[in-house]
């Protein structure tokens, strides 16, 4: 696939994205485009390497390696190499309903195991991905492709993240009626309410999208939670299946004395209020770094995107702490190829603390002690700093590995805002007390990867409400794949024969 040479004449290259200097004064997308010409000689690189591992989605080690969704690669490779762009859209198309969202905010499993990346940095798959779509777009290619005819069948999907969204377009596609319910005042789920609009467009990425699936014939309605305004069994009655996509959004709290004083909160009400305000509410809820000192608690995706929001909303200084120890900058010889690559990356957050602050705002090996408060002018105790300890990670007398405190490292760090960015635990519990759904030993609904079948009839489950947290491509792989088994449930149960 693309150019039999290729990987050995050229070297990989990315598209520059916009400085950190100047990215940090506004709220527009950081990343850029190829030229045609460089996405074509990017797509030269990928090898005829005999096995792919770049679309296998294999997990090996625990981890993803390669696409989950089965992305054809080496293919949309030699077509953009080649100048078949409209082919390569449509080749991406058949595995992915969303590359505009996965081109850019996926870590790129794919790359971790490209073959390539054996001796040399990996093709660029996540880039040429992003240039396929947006060009498709912009030439006018991707248009409104409602269905044929109509099952005369109905589904409901509850929760519009990625996982819920690739469920609802493929279920459409097959001609049944969809309708999408969501709790949140906005369509996308964690699309618009956990990723900043820096790194996914709201207006113009997402809204493009939805309009499309509406001219579709999906259905949206928000401001409506399932198990509260709505009862799950009255969408059992109303619907011939259901397809429950809400998310795995109960955040992991950190607990520890000050925790309940003013100043300190979840990372994911942070980064919802801020979008809001971005979009033009004038919510009470938002919640402003500006001149404050700012310590974000969590080295994940959601920590780096508190550390970029809180320099563009005019932080003092942002420190984020990882308990974690720092990964190495190269493969170690226990993570060999082809899984996933666990090396220190600096993310765009991190770029932007370095460009202003002078150094990786990052400290690893490092854990909370307590909050330190004070009383405020309205006599609420409020926010004053942060007392951590650094620790080691030992295995003890069970042979698992615990955080050990080392003697003589406490440390007192200045605080206005905190904000814990520490995961989440799994789906919040409204729905499932109420419908009776049954979960397994990590909390989640009890549904098997495959099937995706509940404890209830015409009751499917899927994405991170299933899986706990994960990846955006994890999602809609699980989306796709549930609606599969959706049509199929309404095949062999609903008496009507398939298109």
């Amino acid at each position: 696939m693309g150019k039999a040479t290729g990987f050995m004449e050229y070297k990989r290259e990315v598209p520059k994205e916009r400085s950190p200097k100047e990215r940090i004064k506004d709220w527009q997308e950081f990343k850029n485009k190829f030229s045609e010409e460089a996405a074509k000689i990017q797509g030269a690189r990928c090898m005829e390497c005999g096995i792919p591992f770049c679309h296998s989605g294999l997990e090996i080690g625990g981890m993803v390696s390669g696409c989950p969704v089965n992305n054809l690669i080496p293919e949309w490779n030699d077509l953009i190499y080649k100048n078949k762009w409209e082919e390569a859209v449509r080749r991406l198309l058949k595995t992915n309903n969303f590359p505009e969202f996965t081109g850019r905010v996926c870590p790129a499993p794919c790359e971790g195991s490209c073959t390539v990346g054996l001796n040399d940095p990996a093709v660029t798959i996540k880039a040429n991905e992003y240039q396929i779509i947006e060009k498709a777009f912009a030439e006018g290619w991707i248009q409104p492709e409602p269905p044929e005819k109509r099952t005369g069948k109905s589904a409901a999907v509850v929760g519009s993240g990625p996982a819920g969204l690739a469920a609802a377009d493929q279920l459409n596609k097959l001609g049944h009626k969809v309708t999408v319910y969501e709790r949140q005042d906005r369509i996308g789920g964690l699309l618009v309410y956990g990723i900043p609009n820096m790194k996914l467009d709201k207006e113009k990425v997402l809204k493009r999208r939805l309009k499309l699936m509406e001219a579709e014939g999906v259905e949206f309605i928000t401001g409506t939670e399932i198990g509260s305004d709505l009862s799950l069994e009255e969408l059992q009655r109303g619907f011939d299946a259901v397809v429950l996509t809400g998310g795995a959004t109960k955040p992991r709290d950190l607990e520890v004395p000050g925790r309940a004083a003013e100043g300190v909160h979840f990372a994911v009400d942070y980064l919802k209020a801020n979008t809001k305000r971005i979009l033009g509410d004038q919510n009470e809820d938002y919640i402003s770094a500006e001149a404050k000192d700012v310590i974000v608690i969590g080295g994940g995706d959601t920590g780096t995107d508190c550390v970029a929001t809180a320099i563009r909303q005019g932080a003092k200084t942002v420190n984020q702490f990882e308990i974690m120890p720092k990964s190495p900058d190269e493969r170690q010889a226990d993570n060999p190829w082809p899984e996933w690559p666990k090396t220190l990356k600096v993310d765009y957050g991190q770029e932007e603390a370095i460009e202003l602050f002078g150094s990786d705002p990052r400290e690893f090996l490092i854990m909370t002690k307590d909050i330190l408060t004070a009383e405020n002018d309205s006599g609420q105790k409020a926010v004053t700093g942060v007392r951590t300890v650094k620790i080691s990670w030992e295995k003890d007398e069970n042979g698992r590995f615990t955080p050990v405190e080392k003697a003589g490292t406490e440390k007192v760090w200045s605080a206005d805002l905190i904000l814990i960015a520490m995961g989440f635990l799994g789906p919040e519990e409204t729905l499932i007390e109420s419908s009776g759904l049954e979960q397994d030993n990590r909390s989640n609904v009890k549904a098997d990867y495959g099937d995706f079948k509940t404890n209830l009839n015409g009751v499917f489950a899927a994405g991170d409400m299933r899986r706990g947290q994960s990846l955006v491509v994890n999602a809609i792989d699980e989306g796709r794949k549930a609606a599969r088994e959706v049509d199929l449930y309404l095949v062999q149960n609903c008496g009507f024969e398939p298109g």
